[in-house]
């Protein structure tokens, strides 16, 4: 039996050793083979020296690089198409997933569950990042139906049928939550503690706050686009009973109040209803059009280690 890492990698010329020498150390005692796949997202520090260096000594480790920065999810993905272990787990680059729990967080799996997450059950990070991660909870549980108790973590082991699902979605935008749920739902939390992490300061920002909420929020459901047409359809009933309204004081007053200000503010609440859907059903059709042109979900530059399963495929 196999386990194959995968790391995505940015920022972490300081950090990473550390997290392979950890996998080395707890999966070397046991009898499972391993491999562990890098993925340098393009990083601006000597991450990829690291990378290479680390390849050189250990053919298990495999390295990849990006041309350029996609991100976290697509990252991983790159990832995801090289691992051939019968288990998948994914790790983070700074320490902060406890490694050395690896064979609790895989227990599930042989009890029945596809995957395994990590549960925390109090995160060591920022304020702005747990608003993030409850921001993203949220979000699954409405367009995706995630069930209320689960937590989507970075740390995860999933058996090779359910990557080898995830990976056929070969497309920019990749939504990992997404793609796990729609491929099983024999899925289960572990707790566990999270670690603090061990240098620098995490690279999440605002930027990356939005797009991850428009990813969650156009990847794998129709129901903004439903919302939208709800919506429309409540101020079109609400149009025509205060049309009627109008209608009856009209004839009963014969003169209507001015009411500017009111008259005003409704036009310019209902004008931004508007323009709020057509910006959504925008960004709908804005991403159809970057699918339909095949933008690549990543590019690879160079690897390490590698090679011969690329030719090979």
């Amino acid at each position: 039996m196999k386990i194959s890492f995968v790391i995505p990698c940015y920022r972490s010329e300081k950090t990473v050793g550390g997290v392979i020498a950890e996998i080395i150390k707890t999966v070397e005692p046991s009898d499972y083979d391993y491999e562990i796949i890098c993925v340098n997202d393009c990083s601006p520090d000597d991450v990829w020296r690291v990378l290479k260096d680390l390849a050189g000594c250990n053919p298990k480790i495999k390295a990849i690089s990006l041309a350029k920065n996609m991100n976290k999810p697509s990252a991983r993905m790159a990832g995801f198409n090289f691992a051939t272990g019968d288990y998948v787990v994914s790790v983070d680059d700074d320490g902060q997933c406890p490694v050395d729990k690896l064979f609790d967080l895989m227990k599930p799996l042989s009890e029945g569950y596809d995957v395994a997450l990590a549960k925390y059950p109090k995160k060591k990070q920022s304020a702005f990042k747990n608003f993030g991660s409850w921001l993203n909870s949220v979000m699954a549980q409405a367009m995706i139906n995630k069930p209320k108790d689960l937590q989507i973590s970075n740390f995860s082991v999933s058996k090779k049928f359910v990557i080898d699902e995830i990976i056929k979605y070969d497309l920019p935008y990749p939504y990992f939550s997404g793609l796990l749920l729609r491929t099983t739902r024999k899925i289960v939390n572990v707790p566990m503690e999270e670690r603090s992490r061990k240098e620098g300061k995490s690279t999440f920002t605002f930027a990356k706050l939005v797009a991850m909420w428009m990813n969650g929020l156009t990847a794998f459901s129709v129901k903004p686009l439903r919302l939208a047409s709800i919506i429309g359809c409540l101020y079109a009933f609400l149009g025509f009973l205060y049309g009627a309204y109008t209608i009856i004081y009209r004839l009963n007053h014969h003169a209507l109040p001015k009411g500017y200000s009111s008259t005003m503010t409704v036009n310019m609440f209902t004008y931004g209803i508007i323009l709020l859907m057509l910006g959504l059903m925008g960004e709908y059709l804005g991403r159809i059009y970057i699918c339909i042109n095949k933008s690549p979900q990543y590019v690879i530059k160079e690897t390490a280690n590698i090679e011969k399963e690329k030719k090979e495929e």
